[in-house]
């Protein structure tokens, strides 16, 4: 619809800047251009990013015909809730990738509401209303920022005691790998390896943060058995790894929680 309106702002404004010998056509007819190349020039929705308080409303665009993913900085999605209507034309669905945290949105094919609202909880205890517009055809991206939380970040950084040793430093980068933060003295690399295989445990490394002394890990662990498993430190953990944590210990089967392993770096 913009490139019709395009078209013709162009084809209206040639017309009448051909007309010589009227001064007014021929400033008409280069408004009409100028029109017409500012709606050439509309860009695509980039990723868009909101800032909202605690039990705000959350103003966005959804992707009409592909994912839109929510993310929450410095935050995690603990929950959603949304009403089902019963109708799959005018229902939308919400997946909860359990690794970062985020929400992922679609809509089914020919989704006849102009817009899909619902409520989220963050892990840090903040609630979101969010009321986002259908439209576009490619993939949609909203990162949400709190001011409370950069407030509270910047609490925790005040100067405190410096570590003890090796252990309190492990326990510090536990904490900051599980807050998907990257810690002073520290690169971070996302890094998808090949699973490996520990019994019906699928186990994957998918990211790495290494530093001078200590080395932290994030593991992707999948119960693909048939029972429960519980998971304990030496089930994924070595014996020389001066920290290790488990976000779900008890495993059903098919579920996938995240393991954060600190040891020693290897030089």
């Amino acid at each position: 619809m913009m490139a019709f309106y395009a078209v013709g702002s162009a084809a209206a404004g040639t017309i009448l800047m051909s007309r010589i010998y009227c001064i007014l056509s021929r400033v008409a007819g280069a408004c009409l251009i100028t029109l017409a190349v500012f709606l050439f020039a509309q860009p695509a929705w980039a990723d868009q990013t909101v800032v909202a308080a605690d039990s705000a409303q959350v103003d966005c665009q959804a992707s009409a015909k592909d994912l839109t993913r929510i993310s929450l900085v410095d935050d995690e999605f603990a929950s959603v809730s949304k009403i089902s209507t019963g109708n799959p034309q005018d229902d939308f669905s919400v997946v909860n990738e359990p690794v970062r945290g985020d929400i992922y949105l679609s809509v089914p094919e020919g989704f006849g509401r102009p817009a899909l609202s619902f409520f989220g909880t963050s892990k840090r205890g903040y609630v979101y209303k969010f009321v986002c517009r259908i439209a576009g055809d490619q993939a949609a991206q909203v990162f949400v920022s709190n001011p409370a939380i950069a407030r509270e970040k910047a609490a925790e950084g005040s100067p405190q005691q410096v570590a003890a040793g090796p252990q309190d430093a492990a326990v510090e980068l536990v904490q900051a790998m599980y807050a998907n933060s990257v810690a002073d003295g520290y690169e971070m690399r996302q890094r998808a390896l090949k699973p490996v295989y520990v019994g019906k445990l699928k186990v994957q490394m998918i990211a790495e943060y290494r530093g001078q002394d200590l080395t932290g890990k994030v593991l992707r662990i999948e119960n693909t058995g048939d029972a429960p498993t519980e998971l304990t430190e030496r089930t994924v953990a070595p014996a020389s790894a001066l920290a290790v944590s488990i976000a779900e210990p008890k495993l059903d089967p098919g579920k996938v929680t995240t393991a954060y392993l600190v040891s020693q770096t290897v030089r």
